[in-house]
């Protein structure tokens, strides 16, 4: 049985950038950080693996490979983003930091059951700080999520 999210990894170009939006800007602390030299099949590497953890318990984290070439092309919402619960009103005080810090700020957007702004990290990755709005537990509905997914499928 899958008992939740330990971590999500992706790519970063640079690890002290990235801790300055995650750690400085954001708020979650850096808890882990390691160097990867051979990876368990036996190849050589130069990688940097670093954990930023969540009041879940759970935690983002990035890996740092100066020596591999990787595509940080301009991410779309829909292509890619990162969601992270938050309070409304941590929320508001995120976008006035943004604001004030001059960090691209979006929304406030309001999605029916949550409430979203979103953010740019140093990566190009979108982040989004979503609070959920009263009642929000009763959109999730698996039958009521297989019947619009039906229907996509016969009229996409």
């Amino acid at each position: 049985m899958i008992k939740g999210l330990h971590h999500n990894a992706y790519r970063c170009r640079d690890s002290e950038e990235t801790r300055k939006f995650y750690e400085d800007f954001l708020g979650l602390p850096l808890m882990h950080a390691f160097e990867i030299e051979l990876t368990h099949s036996g190849r050589a590497s130069k990688v940097l693996h670093s954990f930023y953890q969540m009041d879940d318990g759970s935690f983002l984290a990035f890996f740092e490979e100066p020596d591999e070439p990787f595509d940080f092309k301009p991410q779309r919402d829909f292509d890619l983003h990162i969601a992270l619960e938050v309070s409304y009103e941590h929320m508001v005080a995120m976008k006035a930091k943004g604001e004030d810090q001059g960090v691209a700020t979006r929304g406030i957007s309001d999605h029916g059951f949550i409430h979203s702004i979103y953010f740019r990290d140093p990566n190009g990755y979108v982040i989004e700080l979503a609070a959920k709005r009263e009642g929000e537990e009763q959109v999730f509905d698996s039958a009521a999520a297989h019947q619009a997914l039906a229907s996509w499928q016969t009229h996409k």
